[in-house]
């Protein structure tokens, strides 16, 4: 049986800087926009200027929005939450060992860790955001699909 789309759904990752912020502005593209898209960090992080410049090759783009941390978080329901990296699914199954929430492990590469001229790191960069493209429409088109079904 498919799982139907979530109504909401919270990209987690270590600092919200790269990853999960980058993955949100994907789904919000992708996804319909009855779908709440949220993205947090275990810790507070700065800014990436890559991500930015990836997002902008996509016609997206982050806006003033800066990193949160998950206790910076207005609403704290989701439907599903999705990390991205060991220590963003270690504090996302505590937050939820009370409640009712599916929660995905999607290991992703950090970028940051790229060394070398500004185009070999913004080929990880880029890397990782085809990465992410795939992961979304390959978890979520099932459950479109079903939705447009019922």
């Amino acid at each position: 049986m498919l799982a139907a789309l979530p109504h909401s759904i919270l990209f987690v990752c270590g600092m919200n800087a790269v990853r999960s912020p980058m993955a949100e502005q994907l789904a919000k593209r992708m996804l319909p926009a009855t779908v709440f898209v949220a993205s947090a960090g275990v810790r507070g992080g700065e800014r990436d200027p890559f991500v930015d410049a990836v997002l902008a090759e996509e016609g997206l783009t982050l806006g003033g929005r800066q990193p949160r941390t998950l206790d910076e978080l207005e609403d704290d329901y989701f439907d599903l939450i999705v990390t991205m990296a060991p220590e963003a699914h270690h504090a996302a199954l505590e937050l939820t060992r009370s409640l009712a929430v599916e929660v995905e492990y999607w290991p992703m590469p950090d970028p940051t860790d790229t060394g070398g001229t500004r185009d070999q790191i913004m080929a990880a960069y880029r890397d990782l955001r085809e990465r992410l493209r795939a992961r979304i429409g390959k978890r979520f088109a099932a459950a479109e699909a079903k939705g447009a079904a019922d």
